[in-house]
């Protein structure tokens, strides 16, 4: 009998540059892991038992029959957990009873959302715990293997997306990221292939790859306290790419032009060159905004960014809408001032600092 117990924590996310675009293939964009978490506790349990206090779900009760996992009670809100337990199943087969705790620092402590990526560090840490208690010691040393298995826990769930953020939990540090091929992935999902088979396969287009951030130029990260309904955007974006192709091509020629000048400036230590980059990102975003109709700048993330680029550069992070800004600044002194400025205007300064290791065991 496995009488272990074991904790998997994951960071979050922010995204640095190239929003929007990344969902396209050839695509660069520049994800970061933050030192924020969330834990999976696992241990040896007379049954299936799943705790979600931040989602109010206590004593979950599940099975595992033919691959695929059975609540006792469904809730809505399990439908993220039950492609995650499929996933696993398909990939490794059955496990003995367990007993899981969620814990997560991802949100503010009312509750509210800052945009850091739960579901993606869930089902990297979910998926991570699983795989060490089923003694899969070589997949969980593997970080493309959880990748790719969480991603495609992701795609059976919501059917798009970048998969940066699983990246970012997985992995850790500053990443320049290019997303796999989604249709390819699409396919081999309709077609029926095993889960095996496809972890074991190249995925076309994906590329994961360290940067450092040069040790001299400062990050900070300023929460609007406003949470980002990002479905609605990402929609509105897309009617952009349908009936104005020219423009949305348009953007993503300038998006991958800023990404590649912040991307040679990370290899370079060229602070010059990175904050340039953000700019031009900033800039690339804020016309996709009118273009599209989308609020990606609001009247708070707008305050932010004007408030610390005189210091350096500062953009919006992720869809925008909401959430969070990011900035770089050069000048270490000028934090503090850019910091009560912010306050004044609503914006909380987040202490958010990198995450170097992704998801470990602790």
């Amino acid at each position: 009998m496995n009488t272990k117990r074991y904790t998997v924590r994951a960071p979050g996310k922010l995204f640095i540059a190239g929003e929007y675009a990344i969902t396209e293939p050839n695509q660069d964009s520049i994800v970061m892991a933050v030192d924020r978490y969330l834990s999976v506790k696992i241990k040896r349990h007379h049954y299936n038992r799943l705790e979600l206090p931040e989602l109010n779900l206590s004593n979950i009760r599940w099975s595992e029959k033919r691959g695929k996992a059975i609540f006792k009670k469904y809730h809505p809100r399990l439908r993220f957990i039950k492609h995650i337990l499929d996933t696993f199943y398909e990939y490794c087969g059955g496990h003995a009873p367990v007993h899981i705790l969620v814990s997560s620092e991802l949100d503010s402590n009312s509750g509210q959302k800052y945009g850091l990526g739960s579901s993606a560090a869930l089902s990297v840490a979910f998926l991570t715990a699983l795989l060490k208690f089923s003694k899969q010691s070589e997949q969980v040393e593997n970080r493309l293997t959880i990748f790719k298995l969480a991603s495609i826990a992701h795609f059976r769930a919501q059917g798009n997306g970048s998969c940066a953020d699983i990246a970012a939990s997985t992995y850790g540090g500053w990443l320049n990221y290019r997303t796999f091929n989604s249709d390819w992935l699409m396919t081999q999902l309709k077609e029926g292939r095993t889960v095996k088979s496809i972890v074991e396969s190249e995925w076309p287009g994906l590329k994961i790859v360290s940067l450092k951030k040069p040790d001299t130029l400062h990050f900070l990260v300023g929460w609007t306290q406003e949470t980002a309904r990002t479905a609605p955007m990402v929609a509105k974006v897309h009617r952009l790419k349908s009936k104005q192709p020219e423009k949305y091509s348009r953007f993503l020629a300038t998006s991958q032009t800023a990404v590649e000048q912040m991307i040679s400036g990370f290899k370079n230590g060229d602070l010059d060159r990175i904050i340039t980059g953000m700019k031009q990102n900033r800039s690339a975003l804020r016309l996709l905004g009118i273009e599209a109709n989308v609020p990606i700048e609001t009247e708070k993330l707008i305050n932010l960014i004007e408030i610390a680029t005189p210091y350096g550069g500062a953009k919006t992070s992720g869809a925008g809408g909401g959430d969070c800004g990011i900035a770089f600044i050069i000048e270490e002194d000028k934090i503090a001032d850019i910091y009560r400025q912010w306050e004044a205007v609503g914006i909380k300064a987040l202490p958010l600092n990198v995450s170097i290791v992704g998801v470990q065991m602790i």
